[in-house]
């Protein structure tokens, strides 16, 4: 039986790992990326009505409502008329895949309310395709190549945000190469420590000029490791950064700690997968 209405996680999209191996003739870089996703995000509610959106949460303030919105645009991709409402409760523009997770979000939701995927999701992001199952993968191409990976092991995990932006085409930009070595070949990982081993022998390509741009992404890497992170990294193009600790505990003490500087700091884990696609 189909249902009426819907909520749907949008969970935080983490690159684990990011290498920028070329660059097209049309401009588009080709990545190679280590995606999971994290069990803190948005929250996306589906009613029949609209089409129509509502925003609200801490980070909802300046949001455009309007036909832009990739959420309404998600829905007139299905061709599906439904009333939304967005809990915006990762900081915009950050490198974690907000407005991506949140139209993964609303397809599948709407999904689950009869209306089919569409093909091309691409269409709304490179982001949306990897987004709709939020589930570990490599993310290859412009984003439009995913290969679904095991489960991860368990990771306690900070994730920070400076409150900085940090302008995606610009850090491209400022990129020292562009014909990086993709990953290497992922293995099964035992446990946390093995990932982190693995971790180490990868980078983030887009963390160095993000770092020029704005030095207190810098700062931020600092701090995770002052707290003991076994690896911090930053995501996607920045500027909210990651670390790995070790147990729950240890995470939480260290957000409670880095959100005294004033800088949005959350403890959390890895995300159950989502279904779609």
């Amino acid at each position: 039986m189909t249902e009426t209405s819907v909520v749907e996680f949008a969970p935080a999209k983490l690159n684990l790992a990011l290498h920028v191996t070329g660059r097209r003739d049309d401009g588009y870089h080709l990545l190679d990326s280590l995606i999971c996703f994290a069990d803190h995000g948005d929250r996306i509610a589906l009613s029949p009505g609209g089409p129509s959106l509502m925003i609200d949460g801490p980070f909802s303030a300046g949001l455009d409502a309007g036909g832009d919105n990739l959420c309404l645009r998600a829905a007139a991709l299905t061709g599906a008329d439904a009333a939304i409402r967005l809990t915006k409760n990762l900081p915009v523009a950050s490198g974690i895949g907000g407005g991506s997770a949140d139209a993964a979000a609303v397809l599948r939701g709407l999904a689950r309310l009869g209306h089919p995927l569409p093909d091309d999701t691409h269409r709304l992001g490179a982001d949306v395709p990897v987004c709709l199952r939020s589930a570990p993968a490599r993310m290859s191409g412009i984003g439009e190549v995913v290969v679904p990976l095991p489960a991860l092991p368990t990771l306690d995990l900070v994730l920070v945000n400076p409150g900085v932006a940090v302008s995606t085409p610009q850090v491209f930009a400022a990129l020292d190469r562009r014909d990086n070595p993709p990953l290497p070949p992922i293995p099964d990982f035992a446990d946390a420590t093995a990932l982190i081993a693995w971790l180490r022998q990868t980078r983030n390509d887009l963390q160095a000029p993000a770092c020029r741009i704005a030095p207190v992404i810098g700062q931020v890497l600092q701090a995770l490791n002052h707290h003991g992170a076994g690896l911090a990294r930053m995501s996607g193009s920045g500027a909210t950064c990651f670390g790995i600790f070790d147990g729950a505990a240890a995470a939480l003490a260290a957000a409670s700690d880095l959100a005294r500087r004033g800088w949005w700091a959350v403890a959390t884990e890895l995300a159950q997968p989502q279904i779609a696609g």
